[in-house]
This record gives C-alpha cells, structure tokens and sequence, in this order.
C-alpha cells in the first residue's frame, strides 16, 4: 500500500468516527479546516456551513471547483413514546431495513449526548409470534436508550427532545485483505481523497494550471450541498463522490468510477471523455458506468442553473447507504485520476 494511500485510510477512519448528519455538521467541517489550516490557502465557509479551499493556479481567468461531501445518513428525534422508546425521521435516503439493530447515539440540544441501539418494536422472537413479518417503518422501528427510562417523563429529564440529532455507529474496519468496511464511506471516502490531493499539491510547491476550488459540501444527501457558491470563473466542477455497484452496474471495489449519467441525466460527454482519456493514457483502471438512482453536487449545481461543464468520479462503494465497503485499490486509482485532472489542460 502507497504511502497516499495510508494517509487516506487513516483519514477515513477519522472522518467516519465524526458523526456529521445533515444538518448537523459544524464538528466535521471544523476538523477538515483544522487538518488544512497549516497550508497555503485560501479557506472559507459558506453560510451553509460547507468549507471552500482555493489553490490559486496559473491561470486565474478560468477556474476549476471539484467537490466532496462530509454530511452522512442520519435521523432526528420524531416523537417520545410512552415506554421512553423514540420515534424517528429520517435524514437522506435510505430503507429502515438498512438500520435495524444499529447502534446510535442522540445527541440533545445542550451537547450532551447518549447512546442506544435502533430497533424493531416487535423484536422478541419470544414475545411477538410474527417478528420477522411485520414492516420495517417509522411506526414499528425506535430507538432503545441506553437510560433507565420507563416512560416518556423520564426521558424527557434527561434533555432528550423532538428534534435532536441521532447519528449511527460507524463500525469502521480495515481488514488485511486491503477492505475498508464502514457506514458513511459515502463519501468521506471521497473527502479523505480530496483532502489528500490538496496535502500533496501543497507539499510539492506543485503549480496548478488553473485556479481550482475544492467545496467540503455538507447538504449533499438532501440534495443542494454543492448548488452555490460557485465562482463565476468557474468552467468544469467535478464531483468526487461513490460509484454505485449492484447488479447490471459496471462499477467495482478496485477501480475508479466514471460516471456517465445519473437520475439528473448525462454528465457532460467531452469531460466524460476527458477523463477517459487521462485514466487510459496513465494506465489508471476505470469502469464508466450509470448510476439510475443517485444525484450527485454536480446535480445539484446544474439545476440551480450554473453555466458549467459538469462530471462525476468516486471510488466504487458497495452496498451504498447501508453498511458500505471499499477497497484501497479503489481509493488509489481514484486518487491518481484527480491528480491527472487537476494538472491536465481543460477540455
């Protein structure tokens, strides 16, 4: 394994162990600024919360973004039973079935935070004849906490309250096969690349040919993380997020998506192309592929109705929005991609 490749792996597992539910993402972005506030740039939020880093390059007039997103998958506090278990409303899209028997943790409006596990009601294969039969719902899933709570006072004592975030257990794992096993590697996957890359191009006094802005975006799973804050120099935005695999997909755990369309339609085809071309000219291993249900920032962005040449690339992540896994040759090949990106000449 490469040394950049280490790097990212470790960063990985940081990342993922912060919890950063949409809409609640001030820990996660703080932490990313603080790993890139000793380098030489320009870093900015936006009032969304997400983190722009500029690399000025040398040609100023013409200028690339390329985007990553750090929120993740979560739910909030819907209602208190009357048992003290929690209902709860989910953040992002995603099936209950993907969360059973999760463990989670709540974290209330003052900071404090408490654990517990998301269940089905009907759980006890010895109580309830029909366990495995009933539907898996905001009315048959609650959360289980971690308190002595009896009743609905009880936990409303300890600060708990409609609202609250609750964030899922990670349960990150590198194996020695090269696997990296985690919930949220869609994308702080992605983010580690990126943060990487920018490390990489700093310690080198690399020169980039083009002004490129790297977005932090922290809305993304609900859909307008990367739709502004788009300078208007700006000609190619490419979004760095996870390659679906399931079956009839193309993508793989060891090469680097390449995404031709999505749910939003095609990406643009000369960048497409583009990026083809770098990945078959520096002998980088790459699948083209459609993801038929998926909306990336770049998404966002081109129906907000920016002027751009939009893409999309990512390590490919198996099971997507549940209990995901990679592979370093993933995260390596896509690495390589955007370090040929960011230094080739733009379409």
């Amino acid at each position: 394994m490469s040394k950049e490749v280490q790097d990212i792996v470790t960063t990985i597992k940081n990342l993922v162990n912060i919890p950063s539910p949409s809409g609640n993402t001030e820990e996660i972005i703080s932490y990313v600024e603080s790993s890139l506030s000793n380098f030489d740039l320009q870093l900015t939020r936006n009032r969304k919360g997400g983190l722009i880093a500029t690399i000025r390059g040398e040609n100023e007039n013409e200028h690339r973004m390329l985007t990553a997103h750090v929120d993740t998958l979560g739910a909030m506090v819907k209602d208190i039973k009357p048992d003290g278990r929690l209902k709860l409303s989910l953040i992002g899209g995603f099936r209950w079935n993907a969360i059973e028997g999760e463990y989670c943790t709540i974290e209330t409006s003052s900071g404090k935070t408490f654990t517990g596990t998301i269940l089905m009601h009907q759980t006890s294969v010895h109580v309830y004849k029909n366990a495995g039969e009933a539907k898996r719902d905001e009315n048959n899933m609650e959360v289980r906490i971690d308190a002595k709570v009896h009743r609905k006072k009880d936990v409303e004592d300890l600060g708990i309250a409609v609202g609250d975030f609750v964030s899922f257990d990670p349960r990150v794992e590198v194996t020695d096969t090269g696997f990296i096993k985690s919930r949220h590697l869609d994308d702080k996957a992605s983010v580690a690349i990126l943060l990487q890359l920018i490390k990489d191009i700093q310690t080198s006094s690399t020169k980039l040919p083009y002004t490129t802005h790297f977005l932090i975006s922290n809305n993304e799973e609900i859909g307008y993380g990367g739709n502004s804050n788009i300078p208007e120099q700006t000609v190619e935005y490419l979004a760095v997020d996870m390659g679906a695999i399931g079956d009839g997909q193309a993508t793989d755990e060891f090469t680097v998506s390449i995404c031709a369309k999505d749910s939003g339609g095609p990406y643009h085809k000369k960048l497409r192309q583009h990026l083809v071309q770098l990945a078959e000219e520096n002998e980088i291993k790459y699948k083209v592929d459609i993801y038929p249900y998926y909306g990336s920032d770049a998404t966002a962005a081109i129906r907000a109705g920016h002027d751009i040449v939009h893409g999309l690339i990512g390590p490919g992540i198996d099971a997507s929005h549940a209990y995901e896994r990679t592979h370093t040759d993933s995260l390596h090949e896509t690495y390589k991609l955007l370090n040929k990106y960011v230094m080739s000449e733009m379409i």
